[in-house]
């Protein structure tokens, strides 16, 4: 009798508990359903700031940081065997937040101008986000010190965690030379010199951080390969002024293709595309240089070429913006092929 009473409560017991675990289940998807709902309802109400703040943040342009700071790492590797994954996730959280504070500060230093642009295209002319009244210039300028912030707090973690102060010094001047470019007192993008400012910054000062990032030492770092590739980065640079050529000499701006004309730039671009393919070819034949010379040049080779049928192409059109992109094509594309050589050979 006590053990049937002592078997009965015990089921009631579980069936209480298997109820009371049911009923749990019902209200904590209810509680998730409701947050879902809410932050769906949160996102969609705010889809439109969500948008522009992509549109602000110009991601395609990433790989204009990040591809330059991976080849110093590459040719690290390439010398040593040696690849930090930790140092690797530092060094690319450094490029993102970088990117982000030049695209955010020089739009904000660039409103006046940008407002007068009619031929941008997805190369050129800022995001347009101010100029439509997408956002605020107030909320770029402190989104523009918050990543500068993020940038310098890399460098820091470098220098505190690991002895590598240089990495700290590094990334100070990544932040300074986008304020020598866009602001008083040199503001070199309007009175000349902007794109040399942009080739040393992208050129020299990733790649070596990347290097430097890794290794600890400048030893052994490349300067004559950094040297042969630094061409290839100021055309880069003055390509990207060719779109903004109407807007940049009303506003006096002094890029390349305010100070040379059109036609000039374009044949300069091509050029220096060109010297860099033949100095890189002329190391590698030296023996300076231990990669299958055919397979990382091809491609820039042919981007380089496809620059003349874009030769006499005006701004506004789509032709210039093929100019743009056969520029940048050559520029990625030997980068790129250097450091799948370099993490393969």
């Amino acid at each position: 009798m006590g053990g049937g009473y002592l078997l009965a409560t015990h089921r009631l017991i579980l069936r209480l508990e298997c109820y009371g675990y049911y009923m749990f289940s019902i209200k904590f998807c209810e509680f998730n359903l409701i947050c879902n709902h809410l932050l769906f309802k949160r996102i969609m109400e705010n889809r439109a700031k969500i948008i522009s703040w992509i549109k602000a943040s110009r991601l395609t342009s990433q790989s204009y940081i990040f591809i330059p700071l991976l080849l110093g790492q590459a040719i690290y590797y390439q010398q040593s065997g040696n690849f930090n994954w930790f140092f690797f996730i530092i060094l690319q959280l450094f490029g993102i937040f970088n990117q982000l504070y030049i695209v955010y500060a020089n739009d904000y230093a660039d409103f006046e101008a940008d407002q007068n642009n009619k031929t941008f295209n997805m190369f050129s002319g800022g995001s347009r986000v101010l100029v439509n009244g997408e956002l605020e210039p107030s909320q770029l300028k402190t989104a523009a010190f918050i990543t500068a912030g993020l940038s310098v707090a890399c460098g820091l973690i470098f220098w505190v965690g690991f002895g590598r102060f240089w990495v700290l010094i590094l990334a100070v001047i990544g932040i300074l030379q986008l304020w020598a470019y866009s602001y008083p007192p040199f503001k070199l993008s309007y009175r000349g010199g902007g794109e040399i400012l942009q080739m040393l910054g992208v050129g020299l000062v990733l790649p070596l951080m990347g290097f430097y990032g890794q290794s600890g030492s400048f030893e052994g770092f490349p300067i004559l390969l950094i040297a042969a590739l630094l061409p290839l980065q100021l055309a880069c640079a003055s390509s990207t002024s060719l779109p903004d050529y109407p807007s940049d000499k009303s506003s006096g701006k002094k890029t390349s293709s305010v100070l040379f004309g059109l036609i000039l730039t374009k044949c300069g671009i091509i050029l220096l595309s060109s010297l860099t393919i033949i100095s890189v070819y002329g190391l590698a034949a030296r023996g300076g240089l231990d990669i299958p010379i055919i397979k990382v040049l091809a491609l820039p080779i042919m981007a380089t070429l496809l620059h003349i049928t874009a030769l006499n192409s005006k701004p506004g059109s789509w032709g210039i913006m093929l100019f743009n992109f056969f520029t940048v094509l050559a520029n990625l594309a030997i980068q790129v092929g250097l450091i799948i050589v370099f993490f393969i050979s």
